[in-house]
């Protein structure tokens, strides 16, 4: 099999999720053609996922695939826009057919749940990596942003942390604690109420503290974050929540209560840097190049 028919195996496997809405070329051409909506704002993202550092080199090619997308829909999904679609960019050092086309199905499962068509990508031989680009829309000037949290608002988190984090310190070996590292889910599912609640919003990749630290140096203000308030996921430690990544859960900040499940963690306050129980913390998380 060469680059052209390992192209056509991967469109083959995406075609049900690479058409449709508002793409109007999908793969195939030098570029995809798509059609924004009047009174809309384009949203977009980039992320690179590199074997060794993002994933385990021999993880399985399905949750290669699955995680890719997630991890980069979540980035829409903190800024409170729907999904309009996605292109990947894919190097490999060989080619193998069966390992691809696995890679793919990954890929075209997330985008289902999410309901984002995979409008066009790219091939090429170097170090297995994946970059997903990803772009969503909202309603012109609806965007959720980092900067928008004030002194008295509260800060939610949609869901338990640390998982991720204890399941790469652990090697995998338990399985709930596998799958979610393996198969996040981006939560999507909370765009538009974010949009509607939220003053500032951020996706937890690189752990609580780091991200929190990035919403209140660009809002201007301090978070105090209540520690036994933190929810934990079952089989992680308080460390893991604060401090690891890849949950890609929503953290933000609210004036008032939201309705839709979240817990409240904190508050916004005045100063600067980030706090647990009053007492400022080292903002400590995932960096690449420490």
């Amino acid at each position: 099999m060469n680059e052209f028919e390992l192209i056509d195996a991967i469109v083959d496997v995406l075609d049900p999720v690479s058409a449709g809405g508002d793409i109007v070329v999908g793969p195939g051409d030098d570029c995809c053609v798509t059609s924004v909506p009047g009174g809309h704002q384009l949203v977009s993202s980039i992320d690179t996922l590199i074997a060794g550092r993002h994933f385990p080199r021999d993880a399985e090619p399905f949750h290669i695939g699955y995680r890719a997308m997630m991890v980069s829909l979540s980035d829409l999904a903190a800024m409170g826009a729907d999904p309009h679609m996605a292109m990947v960019a894919l190097s490999l050092e060989n080619l193998d057919a069966q390992w691809v086309r696995s890679l793919a199905e990954g890929m075209r499962q997330a985008a289902e749940i999410c309901g984002v068509p995979i409008a066009g990508g790219n091939i090429a031989r170097g170090a297995l990596s994946l970059s997903v680009s990803v772009h969503g829309l909202v309603e012109t000037g609806a965007a959720v942003l980092r900067s928008g949290a004030s002194a008295g608002d509260a800060v939610y988190v949609t869901g338990a942390l640390g998982g991720a984090a204890a399941a790469l310190e652990q090697k995998f070996t338990e399985a709930a604690l596998r799958q979610r590292y393996f198969l996040p889910r981006a939560r999507l599912d909370l765009a538009s109420q974010l949009r509607s609640w939220a003053s500032a919003a951020i996706d937890i990749s690189d752990g609580l503290l780091q991200d929190l630290a990035h919403v209140a140096k660009a809002s201007g203000v301090a978070i105090d974050l209540i520690e036994a308030k933190i929810p934990v996921f079952p089989g992680a430690e308080l460390r893991h929540a604060l401090e690891g990544g890849d949950d890609y859960e929503i953290c933000f900040t609210a004036a008032q209560a939201p309705d839709f499940d979240a817990v409240e963690i904190g508050r916004v306050v005045e100063g600067e840097g980030v706090m647990i129980d009053g007492k400022p913390v080292d903002p400590r998380g995932y960096q690449h190049f420490a």
